[in-house]
């Protein structure tokens, strides 16, 4: 089980693993509030309700109920007394697992797979192992974040810069081997996370990507 509430510097990623692509970032300290913030900026990337898996910490769980449940009236007891509160309850789209590991070296280490929200999800999509992969290349891509190292970042808002021109960079730029794919004549035809998906027909280079076009619109 994960370590609950922890006021040091931590990386939030939330990531689609059917194209390898950065959805959202925080840095931040490990409270609810930043949890609850990366949910909400991802929900705001996706067209959809799609499984979301997680390790075992349960601000997690709390973010996505927040963000994909709606409230639901108690029912009357006709006993006196004030009635209770609306509960909190998952929307029916919604499906949401965890990946609990124990520790490594701890007696009958093991790892559970465990459903919080949903039916009908086969465990064998109950998995982090992308996400797992991702973080390691963060800490091999960006010494700012590489553990044992007198080059970490000792400022939240350097880091956060970062972070931004890395998942940028990482998810236009960059061509990821695990989206390659061939033509009819069998040529491999790289993809960056960006093109698996659907957002652009190449791979941009860093000028292309500084000198896009960003349309800006008001968020009142």
């Amino acid at each position: 089980m994960e370590i609950e509430g922890d006021e040091g510097s931590w990386v939030w990623i939330s990531f689609a693993p059917e194209c390898r692509m950065i959805l959202s970032y925080e840095v931040g300290p490990r409270q609810q509030e930043i949890a609850d913030c990366l949910i909400e900026k991802t929900s705001r990337c996706l067209c959809s309700t799609p499984l979301f898996v997680s390790d075992g910490l349960s601000m997690y769980t709390k973010a996505i109920l927040k963000q994909y449940g709606h409230f639901v009236d108690s029912p009357r007891t006709g006993l006196p007394g004030r009635p209770k509160k609306p509960v909190l309850v998952p929307n029916s789209e919604l499906k949401y697992a965890q990946v609990i590991k124990s520790k490594p070296g701890k007696k009958g280490h093991k790892v559970v797979r465990k459903v919080i929200f949903g039916t009908d999800i086969d465990s064998k999509d109950i998995s982090t192992s992308y996400i797992e992969r991702q973080n390691l290349s963060f800490r091999q891509d960006n010494n700012r974040v590489s553990r044992k190292t007198i080059g970490f970042s000792k400022e939240f808002t350097p880091l956060s810069d970062q972070m931004a021109l890395y998942s940028t960079n990482y998810n236009f730029c960059r061509k990821h081997r695990g989206l390659t794919e061939r033509d009819e004549q069998g040529n491999k035809i790289y993809q960056s996370p960006a093109m698996a998906y659907g957002l652009f027909d190449h791979i941009l280079n860093m000028h292309e990507l500084l000198t896009y076009p960003i349309n800006k619109t008001s968020t009142n």
